[in-house]
């Protein structure tokens, strides 16, 4: 009988993925996103341990969305305090602010707890073509297209 072997943090090699979200349809590349952060695509995946890789999107603002989502969908922020309830449709978020928009849409399909919020931090979102990260990418990258 062979044992299953735990990963440890001494194990994990974490890479670097550059995924251009460009004519990409958004539900399914920030499915690929999340395999990608969690390290689900690892022979050595373990649901405890952060084995995950490092994420960048680019040309973020590219995406596509099916149907009138543009216009229907409206996320909502609320303070706490009485009538400070404010909303945006998804069209705004991804013109004024498509990180925090990746990000939403990220951790909740990321675990909830102090595992999910480290690897949330290894997603980098740039509306652009190009990223500050060029010198991590030349030494090990996956671009994926």
């Amino acid at each position: 009988m062979e044992l299953t072997k735990i990963a440890t943090q001494a194990d994990i090699n974490r890479q670097w993925v550059v995924l251009d979200a460009k004519d990409k349809i958004f539900g399914r590349l920030i499915a690929e996103v999340a395999t990608l952060l969690r390290g689900k695509h690892k022979p050595c995946f373990t649901p405890n341990v952060d084995c995950g890789d490092f994420v960048i999107i680019i040309n973020a603002v590219e995406v596509k969305f099916s149907g009138m989502k543009l216009k229907d969908k409206e996320y909502f922020t609320h303070s706490g305090y009485f009538g400070s309830t404010k909303s945006k449709t998804l069209e705004e978020m991804l013109q004024k602010s498509p990180e925090k928009l990746y990000h939403l849409a990220v951790r909740g399909m990321l675990p909830k707890t102090k595992l999910g919020r480290a690897q949330l931090k290894k997603l980098k979102v740039y509306k652009g073509d190009t990223h500050p990260h060029s010198a991590q990418v030349a030494k090990n990258s996956a671009v994926a297209k």
